[in-house]
């Protein structure tokens, strides 16, 4: 039986600066007697910035210390808008990221992956402190937790995959005692640890994920996210004119909708709140009193074309050195690769002496997968490409976005199309 308790996701869009925190605790004062747990990611384009550290750091190139200043400046900055000088919040803050500053004073050790994670964490702890301290001052007494202390995974670094057994029990243990109308509590999206103790993130963008896995922890009566849109669209406006917003869909089309890459919702989401009908709402930070998106099972399945275009793509032709056919027993071996380095495959065909797949373009996977199966196997990429996919298309809306392109991959399923492509090239012609 669900709850009363609320869970509320803000993203970094919301939390940009001094004005944005004001205007969450404004948000929060609606909600001042209901039960509420507050998931917050870092402020504004934060993890970018400490990419940029991460990379210093791993290359020791002489500047991560420069950098991971320029964003503590960049928080302390924020926090004279809020605070007092005096107030107890800077020294909490100085104190994390001098830790990361020690860090990152020792020379590298491990991989990319597991460095990443020790680094980039300290942009939602941030966030959650100073939050928490705005709300404190300003009517709304809240508990702050740390997330590494209950969202449990595997250890594949940047990708953690969710222990839910102990994540449960220590959310259950650890979280219910703390919620009440007269407290809100607030951790942290995005970040989680190993059993051993070691800091992981759950994937980029993946605080709508946390709040998610909290929702189902605690059997949340429904999840709200907060965002610089209206509501779920049926395409990005960054992109398209004229898109509208849905007022209502079903778990399923969303689940559809975000893993053929709609952005407005983290991929891994909606299964934890599908599974316990947990409802949710996409609203927008802006126009708090606008009702948003409503997703749950309770929905009807008619729908406009909806659109979702992924950048950075790339398109692997792998074929045998021998010329034999790419049979059952090489899709095992190649697919055991994939898993291996947590590669996302968004399109895959095959003829009797190839197989291709798109894939996200993230780091050094492609290289570390083309390496591993070179011995066997010839790998062609073809890099800068997009994935248009199109849920209940018209073929009037097809030959729009084909305007301009080639066409590398096209699959048809269902209600959907998918399509691989790059721009035609400007030809000048003398």
């Amino acid at each position: 039986m669900a709850s009363p308790l609320k869970v509320f996701k803000f993203g970094g869009a919301s939390l940009k600066d001094a004005a944005s925190v004001k205007n969450v605790q404004k948000i929060l004062l609606g909600y001042k007697n209901q039960p509420l747990l507050i998931v917050v990611s870092a402020m504004g384009k934060t993890t970018n910035a400490l990419e940029k550290v991460i990379n210093a750091y791993f290359e020791q190139n002489g500047q991560a210390i420069s950098l991971l200043q320029d964003v503590r400046t960049q928080h302390f900055s924020l926090m004279e808008d809020l605070f007092q000088p005096e107030d107890p919040v800077f020294d909490r803050l100085r104190i994390v990221f001098e830790q990361v500053q020690n860090f990152i004073s020792q020379e590298p050790t491990g991989e990319y992956d597991f460095i990443y994670d020790q680094i980039v964490c300290v942009g939602e702890l941030a966030s959650s402190i100073i939050v928490k301290a705005y709300l404190d001052q300003n009517q709304l007494s809240t508990h702050w937790t740390d997330a590494r202390e209950l969202i449990i995974t595997d250890d594949i670094f940047r990708e953690g995959w969710v222990q839910w057994e102990e994540t449960q029990g220590n959310i259950s243990t650890k979280i219910k005692p703390l919620i009440s109308k007269d407290h809100f509590v607030i951790t942290q999206g995005f970040i989680a640890s190993t059993k051993d103790g070691q800091f992981i993130t759950l994937g980029r963008e993946g605080s709508d994920y946390t709040a998610a896995i909290f929702s189902f922890c605690l059997d949340a009566e429904s999840m709200t996210i907060w965002k610089d849109v209206p509501g779920v669209l049926t395409a990005d406006p960054r992109i398209f004119d004229n898109v509208v917003k849905l007022d209502r869909l079903s778990y399923r089309e969303a689940i559809e909708m975000t893993y053929y890459g709609a952005k407005v919702i983290h991929p891994k989401t909606i299964k934890p709140l599908q599974n316990k009908s947990i409802p949710l709402y996409v609203k927008s930070f802006k126009d708090p009193l606008d009702s948003g998106t409503f997703i749950s099972d309770d929905v009807g399945d008619h729908y406009p074309p909806m659109v979702a275009v992924e950048s950075n793509q790339a398109v692997l032709q792998i074929s045998t050195r021998d010329f034999s056919f790419v049979a059952e027993h090489h899709m095992r071996y190649l697919f055991g690769e994939i898993a291996d380095q947590r590669i996302q495959v968004n399109l895959m065909q095959n003829t009797a002496i190839s197989f291709s797949i798109c894939v996200n373009d993230v780091d050094d996977k492609i290289a570390l997968f083309a390496k591993a199966i070179e011995k066997d196997f010839k790998v062609i990429i073809d890099r800068d490409l997009q994935l248009i996919s199109v849920r209940h298309y018209h073929q009037d809306v097809l030959d729009n976005l084909k305007r301009g392109k080639i066409v590398i991959l096209e699959e048809r399923i269902g209600k959907t199309v998918q399509m691989v492509v790059k721009d035609v090239p400007i030809m000048n012609w003398k």
